[in-house]
């Protein structure tokens, strides 16, 4: 049986927009399960300019902050989008994390509450037309819990393989095999005939994670104790830029896919099989940027 090709993430940042909906026309022509995109960059407005250059392919936000706008606001955005890629558009939501928050003046209030009164709000939106899909972003297992209760899906970010069994299960019986009920990660990925030069790249981009406190409470969860333990006390005596030696690869192969073309596409059957039905591969490159990264992903499926 040959491997479903993956969704991917993608972001635009300034003077790279125009490239990067060619980019998305691209992804959709080589047959890609999806498009899904992060805050980084203003990820809804990606999604409008997406709507618009492709005609076939899933798309959606990965994870649109609650807080940045309000649900009425956001209702219209969305539905046209819906409206005008009728199916196909995602609104995937969280409540981000407090570094980027404070950078607008904001400030977290109580996650699990404000998330469900943002979707009944978002739901109630006067005149607003006809919403897509609701995704919530999820992690622990009280956010997957409301997501199923409210929600049309859920996606993690940089989750760990080894603990998507137990995050599944709390879900109701039968809800992770619905084929309506979308279950996502976002999976940073390199790919380069050097493992090590490519662990190195997703080690790097998760350490900024580890500094999260709700990451590293998930990752405790997950088996990881020490590997926080020796995080925290990185952050305690202020040797942030240690912060990534305390990381052991073990943790890193289990929320990373790093590695030559045959074993990524090894570890990404490893997430279908764990239960992830959308991987969304996260491309960095050894050498290169994004626009880099996406070529060496291309050639692994393609």
């Amino acid at each position: 049986m040959s491997l479903a090709k993956p969704a991917l993430s993608l972001a635009a940042v300034p003077g790279r927009r125009q490239r990067t909906l060619e980019l998305a026309t691209e992804i959709e022509q080589r047959g890609y399960a999806g498009i899904y995109c992060p805050s980084l960059g203003d990820g809804l407005a990606l999604s409008q300019g997406i709507a618009h250059v492709t005609t076939r392919i899933p798309f959606g936000t990965s994870v649109q902050p609650i807080y940045y706008r309000q649900p009425e606001d956001y209702a219209q955005t969305i539905a046209f989008i819906n409206e005008i890629a009728p199916g196909r558009f995602s609104f995937g939501i969280g409540v981000a994390h407090a570094p980027s928050l404070a950078t607008r003046g904001l400030a977290a209030g109580r996650p699990l509450a404000d998330m469900e009164d943002f979707v009944t709000r978002l739901r109630a939106a006067p005149r607003a037309g006809e919403l897509p899909k609701l995704v919530l972003a999820t992690l622990r297992r009280r956010m997957i819990a409301l997501a199923a209760r409210v929600a049309d899906g859920m996606v993690f970010a940089n989750a760990a393989r080894s603990h998507m069994a137990f995050s599944l299960a709390a879900l109701p019986p039968g809800r992770a095999q619905d084929p309506d009920f979308y279950i996502g990660n976002m999976i940073p990925t390199c790919v380069n005939a050097d493992l090590e030069a490519a662990r190195a790249i997703n080690r790097r981009t998760l350490s900024s994670y580890a500094l999260l406190p709700n990451y590293r409470n998930y990752w405790r969860e997950a088996g990881y104790a020490s590997e926080m333990d020796a995080v925290e006390l990185c952050i305690a005596e202020n040797r942030l830029d240690q912060v990534g030696h305390a990381l052991s690869d073990q943790w890193l192969d289990d929320t990373t896919i790093a590695g030559p073309p045959s074993r990524v596409r090894e570890e990404l059957q490893r997430w279908y099989e764990a239960g992830v039905k959308t991987p969304i591969l996260v491309p960095s490159a050894v050498k290169g940027g994004q626009m880099q990264a996406f070529e060496e992903l291309f050639a692994v499926f393609d």
